[in-house]
């Protein structure tokens, strides 16, 4: 036999057992009691921040409140109007670096890990990801208690895009230095509305 043959045969020969795939039908997906309270407890863990929004709150002074500093705002999002740039009319989207603070509504919340489905709704989605700080609009009756839930019920839009946000960005795979915003955004508040 060659050594290619051999080096073959040896492989065949150390094929693993096979295995019937288990019945996923048993397994059963967690549940909670109160999905929004666990919700903003998940949220917390991320390094999220949760305004709870009073009914008759303004979202213009909620988000100026949490981001006082903030010279430019990008959203198209329905009562905001502080933004001073709208990712709908930008021509590109690099037009939208240097936001401060981008404002986007999410479609659902997620209590077991505290993400939020955001559907793209803009013509440039960079807005979440090319801001400093990011708000997520939330209406706080769509908050399911699992990921099982939340693919059953997300839609991608007009655009067929969307992406699950949980927190700001980190990382710590360089010198193992947390860094905050290495991809997207260095701060999250979730509003709920």
């Amino acid at each position: 036999m060659s050594n290619k043959e051999d080096i073959l045969a040896k492989i065949r020969a150390a094929k693993p057992q096979s295995h019937d795939m288990p019945d996923l039908g048993a397994l059963r997906p967690l549940a909670y009691a109160d999905p929004l309270k666990e919700f903003v407890e998940a949220c917390a863990a991320t390094g999220a921040s949760v305004i709870e929004a009073a009914p008759g709150d303004s979202i213009d002074e909620l988000v100026s409140r949490a981001y006082p500093e903030a010279k430019t705002i990008a959203s198209n999002a329905e009562g905001v109007t502080i933004a001073t740039k709208n990712p709908d009319t930008v021509a590109e989207a690099a037009e939208l670096n240097g936001t401060d603070v981008g404002v986007v509504r999410g479609e659902l919340g997620v209590a077991e890990n505290g993400c939020v489905w955001i559907p793209q709704t803009m013509k440039e989605r960079a807005v979440c990801f090319i801001s400093e700080q990011l708000v997520i609009l939330l209406d706080r009756r769509n908050v399911v208690s699992n990921m099982h839930e939340a693919y059953a019920r997300i839609t991608t839009g007009d655009y067929g895009y969307g992406c699950f946000i949980s927190g700001p960005s980190k990382t710590a795979d360089i010198a193992q230095a947390l860094v905050m915003g290495a991809q997207a955004a260095r701060a999250v508040t979730v509003v709920l509305l």
